[in-house]
């Protein structure tokens, strides 16, 4: 499912039209975003919590040379799923909440 069907779903579900579903996923992806930037975690119950982790830097290979390289820390986005997500994932019930 991409974004376009997301917004069609819920739209269906919530008897609501397509276009604001679409102004308030768009809403809650830029406030996510914005939020991990700034190094606060996302915590939604049940779903799962939006974070970051810090990668520490490295050596390497690149892959064409095989010459070593040194690769740089870097922070990167994460996503630990919840345990109702998990259950859901694994077909064993049914997310509620």
């Amino acid at each position: 499912m991409n974004k376009t069907e997301l917004v069609e779903a819920v739209a269906e579900e919530m008897a609501i039209p397509k276009a604001q579903v679409g102004r308030v996923l768009k809403a809650i992806m830029e406030r996510i975003a914005s939020e991990v930037a700034q190094g606060n975690p996302v915590q939604l119950m049940g779903f799962g919590t939006f974070d970051t982790v810090k990668r520490r830097a490295r050596r390497g290979r690149d892959p064409r040379t095989g010459a070593p390289i040194q690769i740089p820390a870097t922070v990167a986005p994460k996503f630990r799923p919840g345990t109702e997500f998990k259950r859901l994932s694994a077909g064993q019930g049914v997310v509620r909440g």
